[in-house]
């Protein structure tokens, strides 16, 4: 299979590009550190709350193609108008479940003498995270238990219930109870960790739980 990159969905080998290379270095952690005089240790925030940040993602796609200095200004213009300097979501074919979203810089050059066409296209911005094409969504109807897995990023899911209903949780050893009115809600304790999340819902109405995984 041709390697190919897909921006906002539009498959670049579709629209006449050969995919060269593709450098998606992981996202490099928050190391800053802080010198106190007198002090051995300096004092770390990489996990300051609780968790480790990162810094954001940088990545870089190189796209060619053969043929006249018309046509490569053509399709390069293309390329420019619809996405320089736009947040856009980048997917390789390789990995079509997820995405980077960042800010790209488009950069094309011509070698006059090989009729060769080179688009550079970098970001220095997007998210740490690669997210999940598709959403996770799982539903419980009355009451019972719900296991609901995540990848490693931590997410909060929106919650949607038909009728009022109880929620019960526990993380890191403290326990949480919630209870809803029918609505859609977002509860920022009810935080996702990767792996499995056992939630206990209490209520005669159906339960939804939506959200959306990723991973570095």
């Amino acid at each position: 299979m041709i390697p190919d990159i897909y921006l906002n969905d539009s498959s670049m080998l579709l629209c006449g590009w050969l995919r060269e290379s593709v450098d998606f270095p992981a996202p490099q952690p928050q190391n800053d550190i802080l010198t106190v005089p007198g002090r051995n240790s300096p004092i770390r925030y990489a996990e300051a709350l609780g968790r480790i940040s990162y810094q954001p993602r940088e990545f870089t796609v190189v796209l060619s193609m053969l043929g006249t200095h018309a046509g490569f200004i053509e399709r390069s213009s293309d390329m420019i108008n619809r996405f320089n300097g736009r947040l856009v979501n980048v997917t390789k074919s390789e990995a079509p479940e997820v995405y980077a979203v960042g800010t790209l810089l488009i950069q094309p050059s011509y070698d006059a003498l090989t009729g060769k066409g080179i688009v550079t296209i970098s970001c220095t911005d997007a998210d740490a995270y690669l997210y999940h094409v598709n959403e996770t969504v799982q539903s419980v109807t009355g009451s019972a238990a719900i296991v609901l897995d995540n990848d490693f990023m931590p997410v909060v899911p929106t919650v949607t219930t038909t009728a009022q209903t109880t929620l019960s949780w526990s993380v890191s050893g403290d326990s949480f109870t919630k209870t809803l009115s029918a609505g859609t809600w977002t509860i920022p304790e009810l935080e996702l960790q990767a792996g499995s999340n056992t939630i206990t819902v209490s209520g005669a109405g159906t339960t939804t739980f939506r959200y959306r995984e990723g991973r570095l």
